[in-house]
């Protein structure tokens, strides 16, 4: 008989080496390297389109919280943080000053490098229509496009793939246009 599994906690994922990044996922605890510089630089520069419009209400509706990599914790999932998320203003009404966030985002993007693809394909895509984000998009690195879907039931429907565009309306943020061919500058 094999001993039980040890479940794994935050103070496992602060233990983890620099430059070493986890998350603990329905009671499993996935490590990878830190993101690198485009990895990173593709983060800021689709944080950066949503924040005016959509966090400050300049030039779009506003009512959104988006955040770069915020820790969230729902059940049995003690550290889940992607490398975007937004929540609307009306389910998060305040960011939590001192505690995870333990409500479900709204939205998700994952960037999809060599070393976080298959674990954002096959761990965090799947996860995420289990708690019931409504929306992801996955961002592609190497063919420079980003992949839009929607949650409908438990299944995830894309509503589009973009690449070049300069003037594109993705849901949830379909409010206003967004350069995406700019993104890969």
């Amino acid at each position: 008989m094999d001993p039980p599994r040890k479940v794994p906690t935050v103070a496992d994922l602060d233990a983890l080496p620099v430059g070493i990044k986890g998350e603990i996922i329905e009671g499993v605890m996935y490590t990878m390297t830190r993101p690198r510089g485009p990895h990173q630089r593709m983060g800021l520069e689709i944080g950066g389109d949503l924040r005016d419009p959509f966090t400050r209400g300049r030039g779009g509706p506003g009512g959104w919280w988006i955040l770069p990599e915020p820790g969230i914790e729902l059940p049995a999932t003690p550290e889940i943080s992607p490398d975007l998320a937004g929540w609307r203003r009306e389910r998060l009404p305040e960011l939590p000053q001192d505690a995870a966030i333990t409500v479900v985002p709204d939205w998700v993007c994952e960037i999809l490098s060599p070393t976080t693809r298959r674990h954002n394909l096959l761990i965090k895509k799947p996860y995420y229509a289990r708690v019931g984000v409504p929306h992801h998009w996955l961002i592609d690195l190497e063919a420079k496009t980003v992949s839009a879907y929607r949650l409908e039931g438990a299944r995830w429907v894309e509503l589009g793939v973009w690449g070049d565009e300069r003037t594109a309306r993705i849901e949830p943020f379909d409010a206003i246009a967004l350069d995406v061919g700019g993104w890969w500058m």
